[in-house]
Protein backbone atom coordinates (compact mmCIF):
# COMPACT_ATOMS: atom_id res chain seq x y z
CA UNK A 1 0.00 0.00 0.00
CA UNK A 2 3.05 2.58 0.72
CA UNK A 3 4.45 1.83 -2.19
CA UNK A 4 1.33 1.99 -4.65
CA UNK A 5 0.98 5.21 -3.27
CA UNK A 6 4.06 5.86 -4.91
CA UNK A 7 3.27 5.07 -8.51
CA UNK A 8 -0.49 5.25 -8.80
CA UNK A 9 -0.50 8.81 -9.64
CA UNK A 10 1.89 9.20 -12.29
CA UNK A 11 -0.90 7.18 -14.54
CA UNK A 12 -3.79 9.17 -12.55
CA UNK A 13 -1.91 12.75 -12.86
CA UNK A 14 -4.37 13.72 -15.78
CA UNK A 15 -7.37 12.61 -14.12
CA UNK A 16 -6.52 14.82 -11.14
CA UNK A 17 -5.71 17.92 -13.07
CA UNK A 18 -9.01 17.97 -14.87
CA UNK A 19 -10.56 17.18 -11.39
CA UNK A 20 -9.11 19.78 -9.43
CA UNK A 21 -9.38 21.96 -12.71
CA UNK A 22 -5.72 23.42 -13.33
CA UNK A 23 -4.08 23.69 -16.42
CA UNK A 24 -1.65 21.50 -17.18
CA UNK A 25 0.36 24.08 -19.19
CA UNK A 26 -0.02 27.26 -17.63
CA UNK A 27 2.74 29.03 -16.51
CA UNK A 28 4.06 27.81 -12.48
CA UNK A 29 1.90 24.75 -13.05
CA UNK A 30 4.47 22.36 -13.85
CA UNK A 31 5.87 22.83 -10.10
CA UNK A 32 3.15 21.05 -8.51
CA UNK A 33 3.35 18.19 -11.14
CA UNK A 34 6.79 17.76 -10.15
CA UNK A 35 5.76 17.74 -6.36
CA UNK A 36 2.97 15.63 -6.69
CA UNK A 37 5.35 13.01 -8.10
CA UNK A 38 8.47 13.77 -6.29
CA UNK A 39 7.14 15.48 -2.63
CA UNK A 40 6.22 11.77 -1.92
CA UNK A 41 9.29 10.07 -2.67
CA UNK A 42 11.53 12.76 -0.85
CA UNK A 43 9.60 12.43 2.39
CA UNK A 44 10.35 8.47 2.04
CA UNK A 45 14.12 8.85 1.34
CA UNK A 46 14.93 11.34 4.30
CA UNK A 47 12.82 9.78 6.87
CA UNK A 48 13.18 6.20 6.44
CA UNK A 49 16.53 5.58 8.62
CA UNK A 50 15.30 7.75 11.43
CA UNK A 51 11.93 5.51 12.07
CA UNK A 52 14.02 2.66 11.25
CA UNK A 53 16.25 4.25 14.39
CA UNK A 54 13.37 4.61 16.40
CA UNK A 55 12.20 1.34 15.67
CA UNK A 56 15.42 -0.51 16.94
CA UNK A 57 14.73 2.21 20.23
CA UNK A 58 11.47 1.64 20.75
CA UNK A 59 9.78 -1.46 19.28
CA UNK A 60 9.48 -1.91 15.35
CA UNK A 61 5.60 -3.14 15.86
CA UNK A 62 4.76 -0.01 17.57
CA UNK A 63 6.41 2.28 14.81
CA UNK A 64 5.52 0.10 12.32
CA UNK A 65 1.32 0.05 13.84
CA UNK A 66 1.72 3.56 13.51
CA UNK A 67 2.91 3.94 10.78
CA UNK A 68 -0.41 2.18 9.52
CA UNK A 69 -2.27 4.99 11.26
CA UNK A 70 -1.20 8.10 9.51
CA UNK A 71 -1.15 6.55 6.18
CA UNK A 72 -4.84 5.53 6.88
CA UNK A 73 -5.78 9.39 8.37
CA UNK A 74 -3.58 11.01 5.50
CA UNK A 75 -5.72 8.55 2.83
CA UNK A 76 -9.14 9.99 4.11
CA UNK A 77 -8.03 13.62 4.21
CA UNK A 78 -6.38 12.93 0.25
CA UNK A 79 -10.04 11.90 -0.95
CA UNK A 80 -12.10 14.58 -0.16
CA UNK A 81 -10.26 18.12 -1.36
CA UNK A 82 -12.21 20.51 -1.02
CA UNK A 83 -10.54 22.77 -3.19
CA UNK A 84 -10.02 23.77 -6.64
CA UNK A 85 -7.20 25.04 -8.94
CA UNK A 86 -3.55 25.40 -7.01
CA UNK A 87 -5.18 25.16 -3.81
CA UNK A 88 -6.72 22.15 -4.40
CA UNK A 89 -3.15 20.87 -5.91
CA UNK A 90 -1.51 22.30 -2.77
CA UNK A 91 -4.14 20.41 -0.80
CA UNK A 92 -2.99 17.30 -2.19
CA UNK A 93 0.73 17.99 -2.11
CA UNK A 94 1.10 18.55 1.74
CA UNK A 95 -1.19 15.43 2.68
CA UNK A 96 1.03 13.10 0.54
CA UNK A 97 3.36 14.43 2.34
CA UNK A 98 2.18 13.25 5.87
CA UNK A 99 1.01 9.87 3.52
CA UNK A 100 4.85 9.59 3.04
CA UNK A 101 5.12 9.94 6.71
CA UNK A 102 3.14 6.91 7.68
CA UNK A 103 4.89 5.22 4.43
CA UNK A 104 8.40 5.39 5.57
CA UNK A 105 7.14 3.98 8.88
CA UNK A 106 6.15 0.47 7.23
CA UNK A 107 8.56 0.65 5.05
CA UNK A 108 11.19 1.03 7.61
CA UNK A 109 10.15 -1.26 9.86
CA UNK A 110 8.58 -4.53 7.60
CA UNK A 111 11.73 -5.84 6.81
CA UNK A 112 13.22 -5.74 10.42
CA UNK A 113 10.22 -7.06 11.62
CA UNK A 114 10.92 -10.01 9.17
CA UNK A 115 13.86 -10.39 9.76
CA UNK A 116 13.61 -10.73 13.42
CA UNK A 117 10.88 -13.47 13.16
CA UNK A 118 12.45 -15.67 10.66
CA UNK A 119 15.22 -18.40 11.03
CA UNK A 120 18.34 -17.62 8.48
CA UNK A 121 17.25 -20.68 6.44
CA UNK A 122 14.02 -19.19 5.72
CA UNK A 123 14.62 -15.30 5.76
CA UNK A 124 15.13 -15.05 1.78
CA UNK A 125 11.77 -16.35 1.22
CA UNK A 126 10.37 -14.14 4.01
CA UNK A 127 12.00 -10.90 2.92
CA UNK A 128 11.15 -11.76 -1.05
CA UNK A 129 7.70 -11.78 0.23
CA UNK A 130 8.08 -8.71 1.63
CA UNK A 131 9.99 -6.90 -1.52
CA UNK A 132 7.34 -8.10 -3.82
CA UNK A 133 4.77 -6.50 -1.87
CA UNK A 134 6.63 -3.20 -1.88
CA UNK A 135 7.86 -3.37 -5.31
CA UNK A 136 4.98 -5.21 -6.93
CA UNK A 137 2.67 -2.26 -5.02
CA UNK A 138 4.95 0.00 -6.95
CA UNK A 139 4.20 -1.89 -11.15
CA UNK A 140 0.54 -2.59 -9.31
CA UNK A 141 -0.18 1.10 -8.70
CA UNK A 142 0.70 1.81 -12.79
CA UNK A 143 -2.44 -0.56 -13.54
CA UNK A 144 -4.57 0.72 -10.59
CA UNK A 145 -3.91 4.14 -11.12
CA UNK A 146 -5.13 3.91 -15.27
CA UNK A 147 -8.23 2.14 -13.88
CA UNK A 148 -9.49 3.94 -10.74
CA UNK A 149 -8.81 7.60 -12.65
CA UNK A 150 -11.33 6.25 -15.57
CA UNK A 151 -14.00 5.99 -12.67
CA UNK A 152 -13.41 9.16 -10.02
CA UNK A 153 -9.55 10.96 -9.83
CA UNK A 154 -10.37 10.81 -5.82
CA UNK A 155 -10.21 6.81 -6.08
CA UNK A 156 -6.80 6.80 -6.38
CA UNK A 157 -6.84 7.85 -2.32
CA UNK A 158 -10.05 6.40 -1.24
CA UNK A 159 -8.55 2.67 -2.31
CA UNK A 160 -6.38 2.94 0.57
CA UNK A 161 -8.94 3.81 3.07
CA UNK A 162 -11.19 0.48 3.65
CA UNK A 163 -7.13 -1.48 3.59
CA UNK A 164 -5.65 1.09 5.89
CA UNK A 165 -8.53 0.99 7.97
CA UNK A 166 -8.70 -2.85 8.24
CA UNK A 167 -4.85 -3.24 8.87
CA UNK A 168 -4.86 -0.58 11.23
CA UNK A 169 -7.16 -2.60 13.86
CA UNK A 170 -5.17 -5.62 12.68
CA UNK A 171 -1.75 -4.83 12.89
CA UNK A 172 -2.19 -3.28 16.90
CA UNK A 173 -4.38 -6.81 17.95
CA UNK A 174 -2.25 -9.02 15.70
CA UNK A 175 1.55 -7.88 15.69
CA UNK A 176 4.03 -8.56 18.82
CA UNK A 177 7.60 -7.74 19.04
CA UNK A 178 9.90 -10.60 18.59
CA UNK A 179 13.17 -8.14 18.49
CA UNK A 180 14.69 -6.79 21.26
CA UNK A 181 14.38 -2.88 21.83
CA UNK A 182 17.99 -1.48 21.84
CA UNK A 183 17.04 1.55 24.05
CA UNK A 184 19.74 4.47 23.67
CA UNK A 185 18.80 7.99 22.68
CA UNK A 186 18.22 9.98 19.37
CA UNK A 187 21.04 11.59 17.48
CA UNK A 188 19.49 14.66 16.76
CA UNK A 189 22.31 16.40 15.21
CA UNK A 190 22.77 13.49 12.76
CA UNK A 191 18.96 13.43 12.12
CA UNK A 192 18.73 16.59 11.30
CA UNK A 193 22.06 17.32 8.75
CA UNK A 194 20.89 14.29 7.26
CA UNK A 195 17.30 15.17 6.77
CA UNK A 196 18.11 18.74 5.69
CA UNK A 197 20.85 18.16 3.23
CA UNK A 198 19.24 15.03 1.51
CA UNK A 199 16.20 17.03 0.86
CA UNK A 200 18.26 20.07 -0.07
CA UNK A 201 19.46 17.47 -3.02
CA UNK A 202 16.00 16.38 -3.71
CA UNK A 203 14.42 19.81 -3.91
CA UNK A 204 17.22 21.10 -6.15
CA UNK A 205 16.65 18.42 -8.73
CA UNK A 206 12.94 19.02 -8.75
CA UNK A 207 13.44 22.65 -9.28
CA UNK A 208 16.63 22.00 -11.81
CA UNK A 209 13.63 20.40 -13.87
CA UNK A 210 11.75 23.80 -14.36
CA UNK A 211 12.83 26.38 -16.92
CA UNK A 212 15.08 28.72 -15.64
CA UNK A 213 15.35 32.04 -17.59
CA UNK A 214 16.36 31.54 -20.98
CA UNK A 215 17.20 28.18 -20.36
CA UNK A 216 15.25 24.68 -20.91
CA UNK A 217 16.29 23.83 -17.37
CA UNK A 218 17.15 24.93 -14.13
CA UNK A 219 20.59 23.61 -13.55
CA UNK A 220 22.39 27.45 -13.77
CA UNK A 221 19.43 28.54 -11.28
CA UNK A 222 21.59 30.25 -7.96
CA UNK A 223 19.21 28.54 -5.74
CA UNK A 224 19.51 25.06 -7.80
CA UNK A 225 23.17 25.36 -7.48
CA UNK A 226 23.36 26.53 -3.76
CA UNK A 227 20.52 23.73 -2.52
CA UNK A 228 22.86 21.46 -4.28
CA UNK A 229 26.22 22.99 -2.66
CA UNK A 230 24.49 23.16 0.81
CA UNK A 231 23.03 19.46 0.55
CA UNK A 232 26.37 17.93 -0.11
CA UNK A 233 27.95 20.01 2.78
CA UNK A 234 25.56 19.10 5.01
CA UNK A 235 25.56 15.46 4.06
CA UNK A 236 29.47 15.54 4.94
CA UNK A 237 28.99 17.46 8.13
CA UNK A 238 26.31 13.96 8.86
CA UNK A 239 29.38 11.71 8.18
CA UNK A 240 31.52 13.24 10.25
CA UNK A 241 29.19 13.72 12.87
CA UNK A 242 28.81 9.82 12.85
CA UNK A 243 32.03 9.06 13.53
CA UNK A 244 31.97 11.22 16.29
CA UNK A 245 28.47 10.71 18.52
CA UNK A 246 27.87 7.55 20.75
CA UNK A 247 24.62 6.65 20.12
CA UNK A 248 24.75 7.37 15.81
CA UNK A 249 21.95 7.28 13.77
CA UNK A 250 23.41 4.87 11.17
CA UNK A 251 26.53 2.84 12.53
CA UNK A 252 29.10 3.39 9.70
CA UNK A 253 30.70 0.33 10.82
CA UNK A 254 27.88 -1.62 9.01
CA UNK A 255 29.88 -0.42 5.89
CA UNK A 256 32.35 -2.68 6.88
CA UNK A 257 30.30 -5.51 5.59
CA UNK A 258 30.66 -6.23 1.74
CA UNK A 259 27.25 -7.55 1.07
CA UNK A 260 25.87 -4.67 3.18
CA UNK A 261 27.67 -2.11 1.05
CA UNK A 262 27.83 -3.52 -2.27
CA UNK A 263 23.58 -4.79 -1.58
CA UNK A 264 23.04 -1.23 -1.37
CA UNK A 265 25.09 0.44 -3.86
CA UNK A 266 23.61 -2.35 -6.94
CA UNK A 267 20.34 -1.20 -5.16
CA UNK A 268 20.95 1.96 -6.03
CA UNK A 269 21.80 1.83 -9.57
CA UNK A 270 18.38 -0.65 -10.05
CA UNK A 271 16.22 1.78 -8.19
CA UNK A 272 17.49 4.82 -10.29
CA UNK A 273 16.97 2.64 -13.40
CA UNK A 274 13.70 1.38 -12.67
CA UNK A 275 12.15 4.49 -11.70
CA UNK A 276 13.31 6.42 -14.59
CA UNK A 277 12.09 3.75 -16.78
CA UNK A 278 8.35 3.66 -15.82
CA UNK A 279 8.17 7.57 -16.35
CA UNK A 280 9.72 7.25 -19.70
CA UNK A 281 7.58 4.74 -20.69
CA UNK A 282 4.09 5.61 -19.11
CA UNK A 283 5.15 9.25 -21.82
CA UNK A 284 6.27 6.83 -24.41
CA UNK A 285 2.69 5.58 -24.19
CA UNK A 286 0.47 8.00 -23.59
CA UNK A 287 2.05 10.88 -25.94
CA UNK A 288 2.83 9.30 -28.86
CA UNK A 289 2.25 5.44 -29.16
CA UNK A 290 -1.69 5.49 -27.96
CA UNK A 291 -2.71 8.27 -29.91
CA UNK A 292 -0.86 7.00 -33.22
CA UNK A 293 -2.83 3.60 -32.58
CA UNK A 294 -6.47 5.48 -32.91
CA UNK A 295 -6.49 6.27 -28.62
CA UNK A 296 -8.25 9.40 -27.72
CA UNK A 297 -5.38 11.18 -25.48
CA UNK A 298 -8.83 10.97 -22.24
CA UNK A 299 -8.35 7.56 -22.42
CA UNK A 300 -4.51 6.93 -22.76
CA UNK A 301 -4.10 6.77 -18.61
CA UNK A 302 -6.21 4.13 -18.49
CA UNK A 303 -4.91 2.17 -21.35
CA UNK A 304 -0.99 2.54 -20.73
CA UNK A 305 -1.30 1.03 -17.35
CA UNK A 306 -3.12 -2.19 -18.67
CA UNK A 307 -0.42 -1.66 -22.09
CA UNK A 308 2.25 -2.05 -19.01
CA UNK A 309 0.97 -5.29 -17.22
CA UNK A 310 3.71 -7.39 -18.45
CA UNK A 311 5.89 -5.55 -16.67
CA UNK A 312 3.88 -6.36 -13.46
CA UNK A 313 3.34 -9.97 -13.91
CA UNK A 314 6.84 -10.22 -14.61
CA UNK A 315 8.13 -9.04 -11.30
CA UNK A 316 5.25 -11.04 -9.37
CA UNK A 317 6.19 -14.07 -10.93
CA UNK A 318 10.12 -13.87 -10.18
CA UNK A 319 9.86 -12.26 -6.82
CA UNK A 320 8.77 -15.08 -4.48
CA UNK A 321 10.79 -17.34 -6.48
CA UNK A 322 13.93 -16.02 -6.48
CA UNK A 323 13.70 -15.47 -2.97
CA UNK A 324 12.78 -19.30 -2.25
CA UNK A 325 15.91 -19.83 -4.16
CA UNK A 326 17.91 -17.57 -2.72
CA UNK A 327 17.71 -19.64 0.87
CA UNK A 328 18.88 -22.39 -0.94
CA UNK A 329 22.09 -21.02 -3.55
CA UNK A 330 22.91 -17.95 -1.68
CA UNK A 331 22.35 -14.53 -2.73
CA UNK A 332 24.87 -13.40 -5.24
CA UNK A 333 24.27 -15.24 -8.59
CA UNK A 334 20.30 -14.41 -8.71
CA UNK A 335 20.70 -10.92 -7.95
CA UNK A 336 23.61 -10.42 -10.10
CA UNK A 337 22.00 -12.26 -12.86
CA UNK A 338 19.01 -10.58 -12.46
CA UNK A 339 20.91 -7.05 -13.22
CA UNK A 340 22.38 -8.27 -15.80
CA UNK A 341 18.89 -8.98 -17.63
CA UNK A 342 17.80 -5.93 -16.51
CA UNK A 343 20.57 -4.12 -18.43
CA UNK A 344 19.40 -6.25 -21.71
CA UNK A 345 16.05 -5.41 -21.21
CA UNK A 346 17.09 -1.70 -21.41
CA UNK A 347 19.25 -2.57 -24.73
CA UNK A 348 16.12 -3.89 -26.59
CA UNK A 349 14.08 -1.33 -25.70
CA UNK A 350 16.63 1.18 -26.99
CA UNK A 351 16.65 -0.49 -30.64
CA UNK A 352 13.13 -0.26 -30.86
CA UNK A 353 11.27 2.28 -33.14
CA UNK A 354 8.95 4.96 -31.62
CA UNK A 355 5.89 3.02 -33.43
CA UNK A 356 6.66 -0.33 -32.39
CA UNK A 357 4.88 -3.75 -32.48
CA UNK A 358 3.44 -3.97 -29.00
CA UNK A 359 4.14 -7.69 -28.68
CA UNK A 360 7.95 -6.84 -28.88
CA UNK A 361 7.21 -4.23 -26.88
CA UNK A 362 5.37 -6.57 -24.43
CA UNK A 363 7.93 -9.31 -23.99
CA UNK A 364 11.02 -6.70 -23.14
CA UNK A 365 8.75 -4.89 -20.53
CA UNK A 366 7.99 -8.40 -19.10
CA UNK A 367 11.74 -9.34 -19.05
CA UNK A 368 12.11 -6.66 -16.90
CA UNK A 369 9.60 -7.07 -14.66
CA UNK A 370 11.60 -10.96 -14.08
CA UNK A 371 15.14 -9.13 -13.73
CA UNK A 372 13.66 -6.87 -10.81
CA UNK A 373 12.10 -9.54 -8.90
CA UNK A 374 15.06 -11.47 -9.44
CA UNK A 375 17.42 -9.35 -8.32
CA UNK A 376 15.00 -7.74 -5.52
CA UNK A 377 14.60 -10.42 -2.79
CA UNK A 378 17.95 -11.90 -2.89
CA UNK A 379 19.78 -8.21 -2.54
CA UNK A 380 17.10 -7.28 0.08
CA UNK A 381 17.97 -10.65 2.02
CA UNK A 382 21.75 -10.56 1.59
CA UNK A 383 21.62 -6.86 2.79
CA UNK A 384 19.95 -7.77 6.32
CA UNK A 385 21.04 -11.06 6.89
CA UNK A 386 24.84 -9.18 7.15
CA UNK A 387 23.42 -7.17 9.90
CA UNK A 388 23.67 -8.22 13.73
CA UNK A 389 20.06 -8.45 14.96
CA UNK A 390 19.76 -5.16 17.54
CA UNK A 391 20.49 -2.70 13.89
CA UNK A 392 17.92 -4.63 11.87
CA UNK A 393 15.83 -1.24 12.18
CA UNK A 394 18.19 0.76 10.68
CA UNK A 395 19.82 -1.35 8.51
CA UNK A 396 16.25 -1.55 6.71
CA UNK A 397 15.48 2.26 7.06
CA UNK A 398 19.16 2.76 4.98
CA UNK A 399 18.15 0.26 2.41
CA UNK A 400 15.05 2.06 2.03
CA UNK A 401 16.87 4.95 1.64
CA UNK A 402 19.00 3.88 -0.84
CA UNK A 403 15.73 2.88 -2.88
CA UNK A 404 13.80 5.85 -2.50
CA UNK A 405 16.63 8.51 -3.07
CA UNK A 406 17.29 6.16 -6.09
CA UNK A 407 13.99 6.45 -7.18
CA UNK A 408 13.52 10.34 -7.02
CA UNK A 409 16.79 11.13 -8.13
CA UNK A 410 15.80 8.70 -11.14
CA UNK A 411 12.88 11.21 -12.02
CA UNK A 412 15.70 14.11 -12.27
CA UNK A 413 18.09 12.54 -14.52
CA UNK A 414 16.12 10.58 -16.71
CA UNK A 415 13.49 13.70 -17.41
CA UNK A 416 16.95 15.86 -18.05
CA UNK A 417 18.50 13.36 -19.94
CA UNK A 418 15.14 13.35 -21.85
CA UNK A 419 14.64 17.04 -22.12
CA UNK A 420 18.59 17.61 -23.29
CA UNK A 421 17.71 15.27 -26.16
CA UNK A 422 14.56 16.72 -27.04
CA UNK A 423 16.09 20.49 -26.92
CA UNK A 424 18.25 20.49 -29.91
CA UNK A 425 15.77 19.13 -32.46
CA UNK A 426 12.35 19.45 -30.95
CA UNK A 427 11.88 23.16 -31.34
CA UNK A 428 12.85 23.80 -35.05
CA UNK A 429 10.65 20.82 -36.00
CA UNK A 430 7.57 21.64 -34.19
CA UNK A 431 8.06 24.95 -35.30
CA UNK A 432 8.42 23.79 -39.37
CA UNK A 433 5.26 21.62 -38.68
CA UNK A 434 3.14 23.83 -37.72
CA UNK A 435 4.25 26.69 -40.34
CA UNK A 436 3.38 23.57 -43.18
CA UNK A 437 -0.18 23.08 -41.51
CA UNK A 438 -0.22 26.82 -42.51
CA UNK A 439 -0.14 28.22 -38.98
CA UNK A 440 1.30 32.12 -38.91
CA UNK A 441 5.31 32.47 -38.39
CA UNK A 442 4.95 34.06 -35.69
CA UNK A 443 3.25 32.20 -33.53
CA UNK A 444 4.58 28.83 -34.96
CA UNK A 445 7.56 30.47 -33.28
CA UNK A 446 6.13 31.11 -30.19
CA UNK A 447 4.76 27.30 -29.49
CA UNK A 448 7.97 25.73 -31.05
CA UNK A 449 9.93 28.04 -28.58
CA UNK A 450 8.21 26.51 -25.39
CA UNK A 451 10.78 24.64 -23.37
CA UNK A 452 10.70 21.00 -24.19
CA UNK A 453 9.54 20.25 -20.56
CA UNK A 454 6.30 21.71 -21.70
CA UNK A 455 5.13 18.94 -24.36
CA UNK A 456 6.57 16.12 -22.36
CA UNK A 457 3.86 17.21 -19.19
CA UNK A 458 1.66 17.51 -22.14
CA UNK A 459 2.15 13.76 -23.25
CA UNK A 460 2.03 13.03 -19.33
CA UNK A 461 -0.77 14.64 -18.80
CA UNK A 462 -2.96 13.25 -21.93
CA UNK A 463 -3.08 16.46 -22.85
CA UNK A 464 -3.40 17.65 -27.13
CA UNK A 465 -1.02 20.73 -26.96
CA UNK A 466 -1.44 21.80 -30.18
CA UNK A 467 -5.05 22.61 -29.71
CA UNK A 468 -4.21 23.94 -26.06
CA UNK A 469 -1.53 25.96 -27.12
CA UNK A 470 -3.36 27.36 -30.66
CA UNK A 471 -7.06 28.20 -29.70
CA UNK A 472 -6.00 31.29 -27.29
CA UNK A 473 -4.38 32.74 -30.28
CA UNK A 474 -7.21 32.97 -32.81
CA UNK A 475 -4.95 30.98 -35.22
CA UNK A 476 -6.83 27.74 -35.72
CA UNK A 477 -9.72 30.08 -36.73
CA UNK A 478 -7.98 31.43 -39.57
CA UNK A 479 -7.01 27.61 -41.00
CA UNK A 480 -9.17 25.62 -43.48
CA UNK A 481 -11.25 22.86 -41.71
CA UNK A 482 -9.10 20.26 -42.87
CA UNK A 483 -5.68 22.13 -41.51
CA UNK A 484 -7.86 22.42 -38.44
CA UNK A 485 -8.77 18.94 -38.01
CA UNK A 486 -5.08 17.95 -39.10
CA UNK A 487 -3.56 19.82 -36.18
CA UNK A 488 -6.10 18.68 -33.43
CA UNK A 489 -6.08 15.53 -34.78
CA UNK A 490 -4.70 12.21 -32.51
CA UNK A 491 -1.72 12.08 -35.14
CA UNK A 492 -0.38 15.32 -35.73
CA UNK A 493 1.90 15.89 -32.72
CA UNK A 494 2.48 12.62 -31.68
CA UNK A 495 4.13 12.13 -35.64
CA UNK A 496 5.81 15.25 -34.94
CA UNK A 497 7.51 14.61 -31.31
CA UNK A 498 8.38 11.49 -32.46
CA UNK A 499 12.11 12.08 -34.09
CA UNK A 500 13.13 14.14 -31.70
CA UNK A 501 11.46 12.02 -28.95
CA UNK A 502 13.75 8.67 -29.83
CA UNK A 503 16.81 10.99 -29.37
CA UNK A 504 15.96 11.15 -25.79
CA UNK A 505 15.28 7.51 -25.74
CA UNK A 506 18.25 6.32 -27.01
CA UNK A 507 20.02 8.36 -24.66
CA UNK A 508 17.77 7.77 -21.18
CA UNK A 509 17.79 3.65 -22.19
CA UNK A 510 21.65 3.59 -22.62
CA UNK A 511 21.89 5.39 -19.10
CA UNK A 512 19.88 2.92 -17.72
CA UNK A 513 21.75 -0.38 -19.28
CA UNK A 514 25.05 1.55 -17.81
CA UNK A 515 23.24 1.56 -14.16
CA UNK A 516 22.06 -1.98 -14.42
CA UNK A 517 25.67 -3.42 -15.44
CA UNK A 518 27.23 -1.40 -12.45
CA UNK A 519 24.82 -2.79 -10.40
CA UNK A 520 25.74 -6.44 -11.46
CA UNK A 521 29.29 -5.09 -11.15
CA UNK A 522 28.50 -4.34 -7.30
CA UNK A 523 26.49 -7.73 -6.84
CA UNK A 524 29.27 -9.39 -7.94
CA UNK A 525 31.26 -7.98 -5.24
CA UNK A 526 29.37 -8.24 -2.31
CA UNK A 527 30.95 -11.71 -1.23
CA UNK A 528 29.15 -15.42 -0.80
CA UNK A 529 27.21 -13.58 1.93
CA UNK A 530 27.74 -16.60 4.96
CA UNK A 531 31.11 -15.16 6.09
CA UNK A 532 29.89 -11.65 6.74
CA UNK A 533 26.64 -13.12 8.30
CA UNK A 534 29.15 -14.57 10.53
CA UNK A 535 31.10 -11.29 11.52
CA UNK A 536 28.34 -9.13 12.15
CA UNK A 537 26.90 -10.64 14.92
CA UNK A 538 30.48 -9.56 16.16
CA UNK A 539 29.75 -5.58 15.20
CA UNK A 540 29.41 -3.49 19.20
CA UNK A 541 26.08 -1.92 19.25
CA UNK A 542 26.96 1.85 19.42
CA UNK A 543 25.66 2.53 23.10
CA UNK A 544 27.51 -0.13 24.56
CA UNK A 545 30.38 0.84 26.51
CA UNK A 546 33.95 -0.24 25.55
CA UNK A 547 34.41 -3.00 28.50
CA UNK A 548 30.95 -4.58 27.63
CA UNK A 549 31.90 -4.55 23.59
CA UNK A 550 34.96 -6.10 24.33
CA UNK A 551 33.53 -9.04 27.24
CA UNK A 552 30.82 -9.30 24.46
CA UNK A 553 34.08 -10.00 21.10
CA UNK A 554 35.62 -12.30 23.77
CA UNK A 555 32.98 -14.24 24.28
CA UNK A 556 31.49 -14.34 20.89
CA UNK A 557 35.40 -15.69 20.11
Amino acid sequence: MSALDGSIVLIALPAIFRGVHLDPLAPGNIAYLLWMIMGYRLVQAVLVVTVGRMGDMYGRVRIYNSGFAVFTLASILLSFDPFDGGHGAMWLIAWRLVQAVGGSMLTANSAAILTDAFPEEQRGFALGVNQVAGLGGMFIGLVAGGLLSAWDWRAVFWVNVPVGVFFTVWAYRTLRETGRRGGGRIDWWGNITFAVGLSAVLIAITFGLQPYGGHTMGWTDPLVEGLIAGGLALLAAFVAIENRVRAPMIQLSLFRQRAFTFGNLAGLAISIGRGGMQFVLIIWLQGIWLPLHGYDYADTPLWAGIFMLPLTAGFLAAGPVSGHLSDRFGSRGLATGGAVLFGASFLGLMLLPIDFSYWIFAVLIALNGIASGMFASPNSSSIMGSVPAPSRGVASGMRATFQNSGTAVSIGVFFSLMIAGLAGSLPHTLTSGLRQQGVPAHVATQVGGLPPVSSLFAAQLGVNPVRHLLQPSGALAHLTPAQQQTLTGREFFPTLIAGPFHSGLVIVFAFGAALAFLAATASLLRGAGRAAKATATRIPRPADAPEQARAREKRDL
